[in-house]
């Protein structure tokens, strides 16, 4: 009699935010990484973008991520219902009141003082639509939201950028796009106990120091744990490439350690020189693949990667 093989099946993916939606008026990547990630979550994302310049080449963006990166853009929009709307018109005005009456949440990325022209302002907003939330995405918190900014300036603020190099990735509006969908999330649960709106601000200059804690505490700093002072926590060179070796926990040093051909009797000695001469010394006896190997073989956490 043959045995029938067992099915597996992919659990329904949970949706905290099906039948909410959300309204942005947010431009380049924190507002729309947030929407994104509603959308995920199962929100009804509606977008309104100011209409492309008249000069522009047709398909073109409002959003100025449609033009520095249209991959990005489309990414970020997929699922989302997106309109072209000259918010300074009357007709553009109509256009937004008629979506804000049919959203829970609103999204934007402007400076307090624009959204006092567009009449966006919280107070006259929460009399207009007493049920809707506002997540407002600024630069930096309160009194300082009308200073002009980026993602390399917030970082800069919080001591993330050395040297000349450009940070590898946009950490700031990346961490904030999730401070915002969590704002979301916790002013759907306001609504929800109040049945009103709230009006949550969302700083990047704020996200980028929540990012920062680990560097302030001493966790990072040259010569910490995990800043270059445990042997079992550090970029080597191997071989053929380089590897990422971040075995931290006495069980994993010990197992690595068994590999070079030490002894770790205590977790302090993963910081002697000595240490860490003779790591670098078998890494680079070692190649990628060899490493890897190793890895399953003795479980040791480390990534390999191709020559800086």
């Amino acid at each position: 009699m043959a045995t029938k093989t067992p099915t597996t099946t992919t659990p329904k993916p949970f949706l905290p935010l099906k039948g909410v939606r959300v309204l942005s008026l947010a431009l380049n990547l924190p507002g729309p990484a947030a929407l994104m990630r509603c959308r995920q979550m199962g929100a009804t994302c509606v977008k309104l973008e100011p209409p492309p310049h008249p000069t522009a080449p047709k398909g073109t963006s409002g959003d100025p991520m449609g033009l520095y990166n249209r991959k990005a853009y489309d990414t970020l929009h997929q699922g989302v219902r997106i309109a072209n709307v000259d918010l300074k018109s009357e007709k553009g005005q109509k256009a937004l009141h008629r979506e804000l009456a049919k959203a829970d949440v609103l999204i934007t990325s402007f400076r307090p003082s624009a959204l006092n022209k567009l009449g966006l302002d919280w107070k006259r907003l929460h009399q207009q639509y007493p049920a809707l939330s506002l997540i407002a995405i600024v630069g930096a918190p309160g009194a300082r939201a009308e200073e002009p900014g980026h993602d390399l300036t917030y970082l800069a603020e919080n001591n993330l950028v050395d040297g000349l190099t450009l940070p590898p990735t946009l950490y700031a509006d990346m961490a904030g796009s999730l401070m915002a969908s969590e704002a979301v999330l916790q002013a759907r649960l306001l609504q929800l106990q109040k049945g009103k709106g709230v009006r949550m601000e969302i700083a990047l200059s704020v996200a980028a120091g929540y990012l920062a804690m680990p560097r302030v505490w001493g966790l990072t700093t040259p010569g910490s744990a995990v800043g270059g002072g445990h042997a079992g926590y550090r970029v080597y060179s191997c071989k053929d490439g380089r590897v990422a070796l971040a075995a931290l926990e006495p069980h994993f040093a010990a197992s690595l350690g068994g590999a070079v051909g030490l002894k770790v009797t205590h977790i302090m000695a993963m910081f002697a020189p000595e240490t860490h001469a003779a790591i670098a010394a078998f890494l680079l006896t070692q190649t990628r693949a060899q490493l890897e190997q190793l890895a399953v073989d003795k479980d040791i956490p480390l990534h390999t990667l191709a020559a800086a």
